[in-house]
């Protein structure tokens, strides 16, 4: 999908900055401007994107200063620029769930994946080619909440709502009724096949649901161009298909690496990512076998760089 990189004005005072192609690591943001204030939506992967993100915004804050961050969720091209925007003046909101794992150990790990040997490295550093790790430190939410919460920015109300466990553990997605737009955090991939690490898919599809309701007229994907709700429901019915399917093959007794080598993707070949189907069938399985001991990060990144490999092959 061809779009543009930089900010993009989205009508009644919501903007979003989007990064081609929206592939691995490459996050969009958004700002609402109020009366003499500004809300931000996440921050980029890295200093150096999150820097040349907000120069871009500058001329849309500087008579409208930021004074709201609002991270989506605890992915780190969500929350790893907050340090340049973090401070006195400046309240970072989050949910209570994805602010427990915004920690400096998740930046370090994150760090650490890139530097691993084996397939996992193999895989990780060429989709990360472009991004720069040194010198990120953890600046988490100052405060968090559950539920839903109604900001006040500039006398615009912006609505927040908890929709995780769903992609992570504490994704939330960020409403401004009076600009019809929603800004979806990584419950929307537009483009890419979207991505379980926490779940159940069943949850995922439950968030999609919620963003269908409030009707937006603009849907500020995690990753991809803006859409309606054309890529809300590409997503949802891909993940419907995925849960079908892998929950066919666990009840005929596949393993997790034979289901996904069984399931067709044919109807979404067009989704770039292809290889989130082991992560997204280990998710299927966890969730239909209590017993099974649910992955981490290391071991979700692990099925994915298999996957891929196997596919260049």
């Amino acid at each position: 999908m061809s779009y543009a990189k930089g900010p993009h004005d989205l009508g009644r005072g919501a903007f979003a900055w989007l990064v081609p192609s929206g592939h691995w690591g490459q996050s969009n943001s958004g700002l609402v401007r109020g009366e003499g204030e500004s809300l931000l939506v996440d921050t980029l992967y890295d200093l150096a994107h999150t820097r040349e993100m907000l120069d871009g915004y500058a001329p849309l804050t500087v008579e409208h200063p930021i004074r709201t961050v609002v991270n989506t969720h605890s992915d780190g091209d969500h929350w790893f620029g907050n340090q340049l925007v973090g401070g006195d003046g400046v309240e970072i909101i989050a949910s209570a769930a994805a602010a427990a794992t915004m920690t400096q150990h998740a930046v370090d790990e994150m760090v650490g994946l890139h530097e691993r040997d084996g397939h996992i490295g193999e895989f990780i550093r060429p989709i990360s080619v472009g991004f720069d790790m040194h010198g990120i430190v953890a600046t988490p939410p100052t405060r968090t909440f559950s539920g839903r919460l109604v900001l006040d920015v500039g006398g615009r109300e912006v609505h927040l709502i908890e929709v995780g466990p769903a992609h992570t553990a504490g994704d939330v997605l960020v409403h401004v009724p009076e600009a019809g737009v929603v800004y979806t955090g990584d419950i929307v991939f537009n483009g890419g096949a979207p991505l379980v690490w926490t779940g159940p898919i069943s949850r995922c599809i439950a968030a999609l649901d919620q963003v269908l309701a409030l009707e937006p007229d603009v849907v500020v994907p995690g990753h991809g161009p803006l859409t309606d709700d054309t890529a809300v429901r590409r997503v949802r019915a891909y993940l419907e298909h995925v849960a079908v399917e892998a929950t066919a093959h666990f009840r005929a007794g596949l393993s997790v690496e034979e289901a996904v080598s069984a399931i067709d993707l044919t109807p979404f070949a067009d989704m770039t990512e292809q290889e989130r189907i082991a992560a997204n069938v280990l998710n299927v399985y966890e969730e239909l076998d209590p017993t099974r001991p649910r992955s981490d990060r290391l071991e979700q990144f692990s099925r994915i760089a298999a996957y891929d490999a196997g596919v260049r092959r």
